[in-house]
Formats: structure tokens, C-alpha cells, sequence
């Protein structure tokens, strides 16, 4: 079989039928009968010479022959998807980068690493939010050129993705400035009856903190865990609680000295991740943030970070800098 022979208007109508796992909701959506679809699909597995799916009850079940079509599939169709987006944004004279960002993940952070982008006029920004899992699915279907994260993923041959650390930075222990300037407590030995405002369950630095209390037999008071870190820089700002987070959510609040940092742990680390898909187009720019986001984020902790530690002000035990924002 010559690559000429192979139909691709019939592969794309397998392709969304091996995605929905049955005809009727895809012959609604492509404006064509049940009859018409299914016999496209028998014209594609006639030409490749072997089924490519098998009925099981209402659904249809993709075969070793059909799922083998499908990553091949996700990979044409998907690449389609990623010339459009890019015609799109040529088409306005404009490179357009799509970020996905998972929501627990610092805007501050998500902000300072775009920020070479802000002032190029020749590109458009798309920036979205959500949980991980959605946001690869969207990755691998080419909807996103990257996924800014705070953990890691975890090899999978079917889902070929290229994980990149960005930096690491050390947690903090935050808390207004009318009350603890000049202040230290160590993180987490000072903790126990503390009212305290802490990263939800599913942030990444949640687990290490808990971990941490309990190994140093340390019960702090929690008066609320905030998973969105916007949500959690306000009520840093506002409660009059002492916080747990890294710095660069309130980079802001400390450079205008509204908080303080009152203790560090090394032992706490929130890890910055671009995710991006192995078989990517690559883009000039995308690949100068990848490369330069290091040293950008240590540049703005520098300039941020250090502003809750006041000149001759002596650090506990367990404080140290953090390496990145």
C-alpha cells in the first residue's frame, strides 16, 4: 500500500469515532447518517486489510490493529489542529503561544515568566487555567504549545510528553508586617498553635507540609487551606494569618513591605515544570523561555523575595534563600 492509497478523509472519520466510542453522536456532529460514517470506516479498514474496531455492547472498542491507527491519527489530526492555530495567529501578522497553566500554580510566577513576551509586539498570547490531567489531553490534541506546572508526570509511551524543570524555591512563612517585622520563627518547629492559612490538598506543597509537622510533632492551628494561589495571596494579604507559600505569590505585598517574611524552610520546595509534546513544532520564542526561565526567576527574587528580610535581621535555623521564583 502506497501512501496515495491511504484516505484521509476516512481516517479523520475514524479518528472521531475511536474518540466518542460510538457513531451516533459523531454522525450528528460531521452532518452525515450513521450509514454513510460506518461505511467510510469499513472503506479504511478494507484498504488497511484488518479490523479496526470491535462492538461491545453499544460501544465500540477500538482493536490492537485500531488503536495503533488512533495514536497515529492523534498525531496527523492533532498536528492539523497546531497548523491552524498557527495560520490563525500569521494570519494577523502575529506568532500566537498557547500556556496552559494548572490552577494551583502561582500567577505571579505564570506572569513573570511570559513577561519577555508582554512587550513583543509580534505576539499574541492565549493563557488558560485548569486541572493537569485536562490540560495535557489538550496538549497532546495540539490545543497547547506548553503546560506551566508544579509537579511533575510520569513516563508513559502513550503519551509522549517532555518534561523541563524551571527552578525550585524554597516555601515561606509570611505574615503581616504591623505585626512581625523584625520577627522570626523557625518552619516548622514555631508552628504548634499557630493560626495559620496553608496550600489546599491539592497543591503539591501540601503533602511536604504535613509531613514535615508531623515528623517535628507540630499541630498548627489551620484557619484555611486555598488551593488557587491568587485566592491564597489575598488572604495573606487580608486575614492577618500567617501563611505557608513561596514567595513569589505575594512578590508584590513584600516589595511594598504590606508582609514580611517571617521563616524559610529548605526543607519545603514548590518545583516550577514545562510540559510540552515530544513531536512539537518547534517555536523560536517558546524555546527562549524554556531556556532563559531560570535565570529570569532568580533575577525577580532577587528584586522581590528578599524584601521581607530586612538588612541586619539574623535568620533562625532551617531559613535560606530561595534558588528561584
Amino acid at each position: 500500500m502506497q501512501i496515495e492509497q491511504l484516505n484521509f478523509h476516512h481516517l479523520f472519520y475514524f479518528w472521531r469515532v475511536a474518540r466518542a466510542g460510538h457513531l451516533t453522536q459523531v454522525a450528528a456532529e460531521l452532518h452525515v447518517s450513521q450509514s454513510a460514517l460506518s461505511n467510510q470506516i469499513r472503506q479504511l479498514e478494507d484498504r488497511l486489510g484488518e479490523p479496526l474496531f470491535e462492538r461491545t455492547g453499544r460501544r465500540l472498542v477500538l482493536t490492537a490493529t485500531g488503536q495503533l491507527a488512533m495514536s497515529y491519527a492523534e498525531n496527523i489530526f492533532g498536528l492539523g489542529q497546531e497548523l491552524l492555530g498557527r495560520l490563525q495567529g500569521r494570519s494577523e501578522g502575529l506568532l500566537r503561544l498557547r500556556v496552559g497553566s494548572v490552577a494551583t500554580l502561582s500567577r505571579n510566577y505564570q506572569e513573570n515568566w511570559i513577561r519577555p513576551l508582554l512587550a513583543d509586539p509580534g505576539v499574541m498570547l492565549s493563557l488558560e487555567s485548569g486541572m493537569l490531567d485536562d490540560l495535557l489531553a489538550r496538549l497532546m490534541q495540539h490545543q497547547l504549545d506548553v503546560v506551566l506546572a508544579n509537579d511533575t508526570v510520569a513516563a508513559d509511551p502513550d503519551r509522549p510528553l517532555h518534561c523541563r524543570f524551571l527552578g525550585s524555591q524554597a516555601i515561606s512563612l509570611v505574615g503581616p508586617a504591623a505585626a512581625w517585622r523584625g520577627r522570626t520563627l523557625r518552619l516548622p518547629e514555631d508552628l504548634g498553635g499557630l493560626e495559620l492559612a496553608v496550600p489546599g490538598a491539592r497543591h503539591a506543597l501540601r503533602g511536604q507540609f504535613d509531613a514535615l509537622c508531623l515528623a517535628a510533632g507540630v499541630r498548627p492551628r489551620l484557619r484555611a487551606e486555598v488551593d488557587d494561589m491568587a485566592m491564597l495571596r489575598l488572604v495573606a494579604r487580608d486575614s492577618g494569618w500567617l501563611t505557608v507559600l513561596p514567595e513569589v505569590v505575594v512578590q508584590d505585598e513584600l516589595g511594598a513591605g504590606v508582609l514580611v517574611t517571617v521563616g524559610r524552610s529548605t526543607q519545603l520546595q514548590e518545583n516550577f515544570y514545562a510540559i510540552t509534546t515530544l513531536h512539537r513544532h518547534r517555536m523560536e520564542r517558546l524555546e527562549q523561555l524554556l531556556a532563559h526561565a531560570p535565570a529570569l526567576a532568580d533575577e525577580r527574587l532577587a528584586r522581590h523575595g528578599a524584601a521581607g528580610t530586612r538588612p541586619g535581621r539574623r535568620r533562625t535555623a532551617g531559613e535560606g534563600a530561595p534558588n528561584a521564583s
